[in-house]
């Protein structure tokens, strides 16, 4: 399933490296893709629970906003 997930707090291409790096360390998460401009990423997740996302997320200074399918 394709998700959209807005993140506060990037504000530069340094950012978007942290935000690819840990989704990517989930398991179950792949195609990544993290727009700046737009503050989200959207990524293909299969079998991964939300709170686990954005306590990641978290882990590395980022803020979600709100996940959505899409």
């Amino acid at each position: 399933m394709k998700k959209k997930i807005n993140i506060e707090g990037m504000s530069c291409m340094h950012c978007v490296r942290h935000v690819e790096e840990a989704l990517s360390e989930i398991k179950g998460i792949s195609n990544i893709e993290v727009n700046l401009q737009g503050k989200y990423a959207v990524c293909d997740v299969d079998n991964v629970d939300e709170k686990e996302i954005i306590e990641k997320i978290d882990e590395y200074g980022y803020d979600v906003v709100s996940i959505e399918n899409i």
